[in-house]
């Protein structure tokens, strides 16, 4: 009897141990280490169709750049995508055929331009009107979407036109224990088509990546676990089932008691 514990109970370690090292292998991010993997460094967003830029005109002298400026203040009406009323930064929305259209100056194409190469065109546009001129484009509606099995799922607005999966799933709050570490989906917008990449969380591959740096508009998606899957599933099926017996029972018990 003894001999018959004791292998239960080293069976009962060894199988807590496997179960451990398979649970270290789904939760634990960049197995391996990651002092020898390079990450792209030159990433620069490229402006698309639809997005939404500002686009400030200086001078040496400030008046003769006043023309090419809306005039101060923002447009109420103006969603940004959003809810309709608030107020929003004035500029201009990229059309679908990648042009904005400038006062003075007309139409410009800066779709498929990065944010230099598009304010390097229009500088020197400009330079036939103004001496001098200096001009700053930011992406007003730079955005992306962490949804799925993390804390705080949402869309979230990135001032700085630059952020990785990792940043971004940080902004949502990290990964539930239920997430799948290993198939993280990301769907992006490339030239009105939506293309869709897996990657894995644990394998440093992740830092090259052809989505490490996320674009505008992408949607991250962490799908749950299997046990997630079935708990909720099971739940959808045996709740209505639970609440017909519980309310038979109560029923039941109000009869009985009177």
């Amino acid at each position: 009897m003894k001999k018959i514990v004791y292998f239960l109970i080293l069976v009962s370690v060894l199988s807590g141990l496997f179960t451990s090292c398979k649970t270290h292998e789904k939760m634990v991010y960049f197995q391996g280490g990651v002092s020898d993997t390079l990450a792209q460094t030159n990433y620069t967003p490229v402006l698309r169709a639809d997005d939404f830029l500002s686009v400030l005109v200086t001078a040496d002298d400030p008046e003769a750049a006043v023309p090419f400026n809306f005039p101060s203040g923002t447009q109420q009406n103006f969603n940004n995508g959003y809810v309709i009323g608030n107020p929003a930064p004035i500029g201009y929305l990229v059309d679908a055929n990648g042009l904005i259209k400038l006062p003075i100056i007309g139409s410009v194409q800066v779709g498929g331009l990065n944010r230099m190469e598009a304010t390097t065109l229009i500088e020197t546009k400009l330079q036939e009107y103004i001496k001098n001129p200096v001009v700053n484009i930011q992406i007003q509606n730079y955005k992306v979407t962490v949804l799925g099995e993390v804390k705080t799922p949402g869309t979230y607005k990135i001032p700085n036109e630059r952020i990785t999966i990792l940043e971004a799933l940080g902004l949502a709050g990290d990964l539930k224990p239920t997430g799948v570490r290993k198939n993280v989906l990301v769907i992006r917008d490339e030239n009105g088509k939506k293309t869709e990449f897996r990657v894995d969380l644990t394998d440093t591959e992740l830092f090259t990546s052809p989505v490490f740096y996320l674009t505008q508009n992408d949607v991250v998606y962490v799908e749950p676990n299997k046990a997630a899957r079935y708990e909720s599933t099971l739940w959808r099926t045996t709740a209505p089932i639970f609440i017909s017996v519980t309310s038979l029972i109560i029923t039941t018990i109000n009869l009985i008691t009177r």
